[in-house]
């Protein structure tokens, strides 16, 4: 393992923990804010109570008022009627208000882990007595508002092979090894979802190191001579002959396809865990660094090579990219539209084909 893979395992590790460390914040605060949510709400219940009551004994001494009117009953029955109704409201008024401010204390003392003495920590049971009668609605208008996270981020890698497509010529044709040359990628993504309802259609961007090799065949290697790289054979046989490009690319991509949504008792997300899905887009970077490495005998001792300059390789890296797959699998195409030597006679343009593996 090169320098440079070394450093990007420690970057992955480092982007990996910070995002762990983030989410484990993210949800220390979601708590929080719930149950200050659902004090203040409680607060504003118990602010009502008295009203609630009054209101209630109101309409009961109206009720005792007209059976009294329609001489249903004495003036000494309605008093001790009446009595009788303001008693009940007081102590209701007491006992609702013991009830809400034991809760309070429950949820301040004990923190999100009150919710577990509750069977339903979102419902509610409010009884309203009204002129029509007794009414028991049960519902979750005092629900904390459900936290929707709609950027996510996973860690990319892909594999395949890899080789160029060279004007006037057939793959077939190739000056290098279609088994033997191949690539690898690696790096980090964000997915954004557009629509504020729907997952149908998502946008992914990040960035990833790209290394793109190649086999040459037929005992060639490059010589740079001045502006111009060309394949020359080797004075003596060569065991291997490799040549490696890394980039730095920035990639972006559209996607489509079904999700399932996922609602818990605080949050909703979005998973597109055995999903078929289509992504179209392309990317754009840097190149940075280029190796030829070469092995073979020489007076009977083993020799390895590892030459590294330009090679005349394109500094700006941009190409066009595309996947279709099933979960965190796909088929993956990318196409390099910069030829990967420049200021050529001929141009020839990496294309590499392989798995993609987007892991979250």
């Amino acid at each position: 393992m090169n320098t440079i893979t070394k450093l990007l395992v420690c970057l992955i590790l480092s982007i990996t923990i910070s995002h762990l460390q983030a989410q484990t914040k993210d949800l220390d605060s979601i708590r929080k804010e719930k149950i200050d949510y659902k004090i203040v709400k409680l607060e504003e219940e118990r602010s009502q109570i008295e009203a609630q009551e009054k209101g209630a004994l109101k309409l009961k001494i109206q009720k005792i008022n007209d059976r009294l009117d329609a001489d249903e009953i004495t003036a000494a029955e309605a008093e001790n009627l009446k009595k009788e109704a303001a008693k009940v409201a007081v102590l209701n008024i007491e006992n609702r208000t013991v009830i809400i401010d034991k809760q309070i204390a429950l949820l301040k003392r004990n923190g999100y882990d009150a919710y577990q003495y509750r069977s339903d920590d979102d419902e509610k049971v409010e009884l309203n007595i009204g002129s029509n009668g007794l009414h028991i609605n049960i519902g979750s208008e005092d629900k904390a508002p459900k936290y929707d996270l709609r950027t996510t981020n996973k860690l990319l890698f892909a594999i395949g092979f890899n080789n160029t497509l060279i004007d006037g010529e057939n793959l077939d044709d190739s000056p290098y090894k279609i088994g033997g040359s191949g690539f690898v990628e690696l790096g980090w993504l964000w997915q954004t979802r557009l629509f504020k309802d729907s997952n149908f259609m998502r946008v992914n961007y990040g960035f990833s190191f790209q290394w793109n090799k190649l086999n040459m065949k037929d005992n060639q290697y490059f010589v740079q001579s001045e502006d111009v790289t060309s394949l020359q054979e080797f004075p003596v046989d060569l065991d291997k002959a490799q040549f490696r490009v890394t980039n730095l690319v920035f990639p972006l991509h559209l996607e489509f396809g079904p999700s399932k949504k996922r609602e818990y008792e605080n949050k909703i997300r979005y998973t597109t865990e055995n999903q078929f899905k289509f992504g179209i887009g392309g990317y754009g970077g840097l190149r940075l660094g280029t190796l030829q490495k070469l092995k073979y005998k020489e007076n009977g001792d083993r020799v390895k090579d590892k030459i590294r300059k330009n090679y005349n390789t394109s500094n700006f890296v941009y190409g066009l990219s595309a996947y279709v797959g099933y979960d965190d699998i796909s088929l993956y195409v990318k196409y390099d539209l910069n030829p990967l030597f420049k200021d050529q006679a001929v141009d020839q343009n990496n294309i590499s084909v392989g798995l993609r593996f987007d892991l979250d």
